[in-house]
């Protein structure tokens, strides 16, 4: 019992280095529960079921959302969805602040949309979150990561494999595959 009460403190901790998680803990020890059920199976749910579900959940979803299977989604109270859009399998939604996604837009397989982050620069890693905006008409192709505070543009399409850490313009076709580049870690 008292090695789980100071995890419990440890999860204090968290949200005083950074992270507002926007829930209670009991609704999201439900949320973790129905999601290994409903959205991490590889069971073929009914979209409409799902989105029924991440709605009762906080989350803002339009018409027409396709969710396919083992879709990781970490705060649906924190997620905007707007109309005819595809989430393919086994894309993971970091979203530890707001994740906006607008119409007609498609997250290919195993993206990841990464909303948090630790500052690596100092010593004791806090928290560095920030909002994603996906514009409409967007394509995230498959295997594609995007870091917090990021926005890609209206009918922007991030290619295979990318990896976008700044924002990105409308109406472009967008190729970032990492370098082998280093430097310095502390100044």
């Amino acid at each position: 019992m008292e090695n789980f009460i100071s995890k419990v403190k440890l999860y204090d901790f968290d949200a005083k280095e950074g992270l507002n998680r926007g829930a209670t803990r009991l609704k999201e020890l439900i949320w973790y529960l129905v999601k290994v059920f409903f959205f991490l199976s590889a069971l073929p749910y009914p979209s409409s079921l799902k989105v029924w579900v991440l709605k009762l959940f906080g989350a803002k979803i339009g018409t027409g959302v396709v969710i396919k299977p083992r879709v990781n989604i970490h705060f649906p109270w924190k997620l905007d969805i707007g109309n005819h859009v595809w989430i393919g399998e086994e894309v993971f939604l970091l979203n530890f602040e707001l994740l906006t996604i607008g119409n007609n837009v498609c997250i290919s397989q195993r993206s990841f949309l990464c909303g948090g982050n630790h500052d690596f620069r100092n010593p004791s890693m806090p928290y560095r979150n920030g909002p994603i905006t996906l514009k409409d008409g967007c394509w995230v192709g498959a295997c594609c990561f995007i870091g917090p505070n990021v926005a890609i543009g209206t009918d922007t399409v991030i290619t295979v494999g990318s990896v976008i850490v700044a924002n990105q313009e409308n109406n472009r076709v967008i190729t970032q595959v990492p370098t082998n580049q280093s430097k310095t870690r502390w100044k």
